[in-house]
């Protein structure tokens, strides 16, 4: 295993339109990704899946915007008399510091959420309060213990999976319905944004608590303790009974990501840190070197593909993009192997494992499915995100 730069890095855009790979007529997906299926026109059933969620949430319209003023209504009459009426959680990234930003601007009373896994980095950290302070909202942070949190993160580089950042995203979940049922608070908002980032498939990055509890037991060499883990009744007590809401803002309305970042840098000294969602080292880890290396993956072609989908991008100006290679901050390989304590040959020796994916361990999959019905009642009512029971409770996988 060569270590990623620029003169050993072949990007894989490059290689596929080596090899006249077929390629999505409408975005930048390829008849690599996972489950991927064209249609009469060459258009993927991605595309179509997010046509479908934007015939139901309509991000960006008249009728999208008024439906969000209404929830943000609703959440100040639920927030009535509280100290907060509504959680956010913070990066330090585009989305989550805009996002706060427009809440207030809203009238709400927010409680922004920070889940530190100890791989910030000084930029995300420096944003956030940078962007809090202004505004005047409060902050939350849950740090886990650094030493557990890695040794979570090798677990899953031992089981040859490709979802190694799928431990920060299920602890971060966790710690908003924790903190948002500490203060009595009914909503989350989440920055995520189908008009900028699309969906990922579950083959990219599979996510639950079964799947963190396996993989730990089998590869891990300390307990969970201080990780939030979310099993099947937690999650299900957050949703079914505590009945704690999840809202996705730029779901309904206008968002444009490059505007708000020029907003961010203008008015509050706010700085960019290389990439989507590289505002974390691991996950910067994870998507620049430890993806498009080991699998093959370079997770740019979903927000690649979704600002083509969205006309925020030219499909050949996506398709040039998508041929060069993912941005790796100076220092990162080093400094994840000495966090790890691994050599580099001892790290290439279990890069060079057979890989695997989520369907070769326990997971929650098949209970998500059973409960298909009741996730969808969930769904519309704001209780879990569409996405995830269109991805999670489908046996036919996106």
């Amino acid at each position: 295993m060569q270590k990623l730069d620029k003169n050993n890095y072949i990007p894989r855009g490059v290689r596929l339109l080596e090899a006249n790979a077929t390629f999505c007529s409408r975005c930048v997906y390829d008849e690599y990704v996972p489950s991927i299926e064209f249609d009469e026109n060459g258009v993927c059933n991605y595309c179509k899946m997010i046509d479908d969620i934007d015939a139901i949430f309509k991000a960006g319209t008249d009728e999208g915007e008024q439906e969000f003023l209404r929830i943000v209504e609703e959440i100040k009459i639920k927030g009535k008399g509280k100290k907060y009426d509504c959680v956010i959680g913070v990066s330090g990234g585009t989305d989550s510091s805009y996002m706060v930003i427009k809440a207030v601007e809203l009238g709400l009373r927010p409680l922004a959420v920070h889940y530190d896994n100890t791989w910030n980095t000084e930029i995300a950290t420096q944003n956030i309060t940078k962007v809090l302070e202004k505004i005047g909202v409060d902050l939350y942070t849950y740090v886990v213990n650094n030493k557990e949190m890695d040794d979570i993160f090798k677990s899953f580089i031992k089981a040859g999976v490709p979802d190694l950042d799928s431990p920060t995203d299920l602890a971060l979940a966790e710690v908003l319905y924790r903190v948002a049922n500490k203060y009595g608070v009914k909503y989350i908002l989440e920055g995520h944004s189908y008009k900028t980032e699309g969906v990922s498939p579950l083959g990219y990055n599979y996510i639950d608590g079964g799947y963190i509890k396996t993989v730990q037991k089998k590869f891990g060499s300390h307990k969970i303790k201080t990780y939030p883990l979310m099993d099947f009744y937690s999650f299900l007590k957050w949703v079914a009974f505590k009945r704690i809401k999840k809202i996705r803002p730029f779901w309904y309305i206008k968002y444009n990501k490059e505007d708000a970042r020029a907003m961010l840098e203008e008015k509050y000294g706010w700085k960019y840190y290389g990439g989507h969602h590289l505002e974390n080292r691991m996950t910067a880890f994870w998507q620049s070197y430890y993806m498009p290396l080991r699998f093959d993956i370079d997770q740019r072609n979903n927000s690649l593909s979704a600002s083509v989908r969205s006309g925020f991008m030219k499909r050949e100006d996506a398709i040039q993009s998508y041929t060069t290679a993912p941005y790796l901050e100076d220092d990162l390989y080093e400094y994840f192997l000495k966090r790890m304590g691994w050599t580099r040959e001892q790290f290439d020796e279990v890069m060079n494992q057979p890989n695997k994916t989520f369907r070769d361990y326990k997971t929650y999959k098949q209970r998500f499915e059973r409960f298909r019905f009741l996730f969808y009642i969930l769904a519309k009512a704001n209780l879990v995100p569409m996405s995830f029971y269109i991805k999670y409770t489908s046996k036919k996988e996106f």
